[in-house]
């Protein structure tokens, strides 16, 4: 009984754990809101536009996906995030970045590697837009 009561629990353990895939990024409250309206952030007009914001670990990377849809990653790289080094700048074809020091590669679409060394993609926050204000938190 005592048997069956531990392997239970050991399954129950197991299954409540969440894989983290950045882990490694520290954890930086966000909570940022911005009116798209503002002239400051006229590049996000346009779809398929992207901004860099402070905030975050390493910087924000904002990526306008459709007229209400944003995304918002870290630009903190997921591999040897010890590194000071570690940062991704997004590439003159707008569509990836890339971290100089390491040389991995990310969509700036969905953050996915495109090139390794690393193998997690990047730190995503969350986001909402209600027409006028994004806000982007975690």
């Amino acid at each position: 009984m005592n048997r069956l009561f531990l392997i239970l629990l050991l399954l129950i353990s197991f299954l409540g754990c969440k894989k983290d895939n950045n882990a490694n990024i520290p954890y930086v409250p966000v909570n940022i809101y911005m009116q798209t309206t503002d002239p400051q952030f006229i590049e996000l007009n346009a779809v398929n536009s992207w901004i860099y914001l402070t905030g975050g670990s390493r910087g924000i990377i904002v990526y306008k996906v459709s007229n209400d849809q944003f995304r918002a990653f870290d630009r903190h790289c997921t591999f040897q995030p010890e590194n000071s080094c570690a940062l991704v700048s997004v590439e003159t074809n707008n569509i990836s970045a890339i971290d100089d020091c390491c040389g991995s590669q990310f969509l700036i679409t969905d953050g996915s590697v495109l090139r390794s060394p690393a193998v997690m993609p990047l730190k995503e926050y969350n986001t909402s837009f209600d027409g006028a204000t994004l806000r982007i938190y975690n």
